[in-house]
């Protein structure tokens, strides 16, 4: 008698256990769940595992490490580096979360809120503010993008310059390890200094050290004012001198430093309806500041950096509309970017004080090395975070990355800011990380994964 294989006895253990319709396969119901956000990967699952509950997803996982079968770990899918694609032909099963989406409870007295993985971002924002509160994570893709994505991939946003990155917002997680063991660790303390802080392995692992089911988070209280502002600036020197001058004048109420330049305000015009400059005449770079001050302390910053010639011009939003238009050609710019044909993508990191300086060589050196390139630089530089996109065939995008990252390295920078490693940039992170340091991070995933079956190709499994 012939025995079934590996993968297919799980399948039917699966469905027993799971339900058939919480096991999907064939190419229809797999269709949402086998190509990257940015379409340049693409593979089939053997199937698509939809769980309702933690403990589900603890039976599915303990069953598939018994059958070595590989589980990828799937959330809002919105991710930009690949690491929610299954790898290969039928040879991975997806585990999607969408299936635990509770708001399991809001603490205003604590300032915390505890939600499911499968929780649409923008549901736990509105939780947050239903209880008088604010939670700060803020996306481009939060109406799509999943809390446990988020953990899983230490996502960054638009408000990171005043409450950090993912893990800084995170109090305790409740997660399923590789052997299907559950770890409940949604601890609401504000200090446990036990030993080491494991949450922290998790996050930003990208799926490669268990399933992230659930989040405790801080909240924090809604901001009494909000003010927003357009800057036209006369070039990069004076850069460094502008970020110095709004920390100094706006100090922790300052929330986001969005830079862009006249390329990607071409690239803005030219590709998606209704955008347009909304000043008089272009400015070589412009600079979106949002910050948690009234008008007046504001305008006292505008006025200071217009008289310093820090700032060509400027136009303080006058209401909440024209805040919204401000902050859409910022965020617009990834979409004008795939109207123009798509380019090399670059989000890196470099010190506060190297943020002008990096981006005026790279484009210049790019200029030289590519005649006629267009370079789409712009990003959060109130954190050192640059997207520094180059419109190139994709022939060319290896020497390009080359050149940018060599500029990175040199000024101590980071090759991934805020979108993590997942499959496209494994070669580039074994290539410009240390390599203890990379010897360090498989000696973790070897420790608590040591069948490699959790999401097997991308950062270090």
């Amino acid at each position: 008698m012939v025995q079934p294989s590996p993968l297919t006895a799980a399948l039917d253990e699966l469905r027993t256990v799971l339900g058939p319709g919480a096991v999907l396969d064939g190419d229809d119901p797999v269709a949402g769940f086998v190509q990257d956000e940015r379409g340049i990967l693409t593979a089939r699952p053997a199937a698509v595992l939809r769980p309702r509950s933690t403990a589900e997803v603890a039976t599915a996982v303990a069953l598939c490490a018994r059958h070595r079968v590989p589980v990828v770990p799937f959330a809002g899918g919105t991710g930009l580096v690949g690491g929610a694609v299954p790898l290969g032909e039928r040879e991975q099963v997806v585990l999607s979360v969408r299936g635990l989406d509770r708001i399991r409870s809001v603490d205003p007295a604590d300032f915390s809120l505890t939600a499911e993985a499968g929780c649409v971002l923008a549901d736990v924002q509105h939780a947050a503010e239903q209880a008088g509160l604010s939670f700060p994570l803020r996306l481009a893709s939060e109406g799509s993008a999943r809390l446990g994505g988020a953990v899983a991939t230490n996502a960054g946003g638009s408000n990171v310059l005043r409450y950090g990155m993912t893990r800084e917002l995170v109090l305790g997680l409740e997660a399923v390890l590789p052997d299907g063991r559950i770890w409940h660790g949604l601890r609401r303390l504000r200090k446990d200094n036990t030993g080491y802080d494991l949450k922290q392995l998790l996050i930003g692992s990208e799926g490669t050290l268990g399933v992230v089911t659930a989040a405790t988070v801080r909240l924090f209280p809604r901001p009494r004012h909000r003010a927003v502002a357009l800057l036209a600036l006369p070039g990069m020197d004076g850069l460094g001198a502008l970020l110095a001058l709004a920390r100094e004048s706006l100090a922790d109420r300052l929330t986001a430093l969005e830079l862009f330049g006249a390329t990607g305000l071409a690239l803005l015009t030219r590709h998606v309806p209704g955008a347009r400059d909304p000043f008089d005449r272009p400015h070589p770079r412009y600079l979106l500041l949002e910050a948690e001050a009234t008008d007046a302390e504001t305008h006292a910053f505008l006025a200071e950096a217009l008289d310093r010639g820090l700032a060509a011009d400027a136009l303080p939003a006058l209401d909440p509309a024209q805040a919204r238009t401000f902050w859409a050609l910022r965020e617009a710019l990834p979409e004008a970017e795939k109207r123009a044909g798509g380019a090399v993508k670059h989000d890196v990191s470099v010190p506060l004080g190297a943020v002008g300086e990096f981006m005026a060589t790279a484009e210049r050196e790019l200029a030289a090395a590519f005649p006629g390139v267009r370079v789409n630089a712009f990003g959060h530089v109130g954190d050192g975070n640059v997207h520094l996109n180059v419109l190139l065939p994709p022939e060319r995008a290896a020497e390009a990355s080359a050149l940018v990252y060599r500029l990175v390295a040199e000024r101590g920078g980071s090759i991934s800011a805020e979108h993590g490693i997942g499959v496209l940039k494994r070669e580039a992170l074994a290539a410009h990380r240390d390599p203890l340091e990379l010897e360090l991070l498989r000696t973790v995933k070897a420790a608590l994964d040591p069948l490699g079956i959790m999401n097997p190709g991308k950062l270090v499994g």
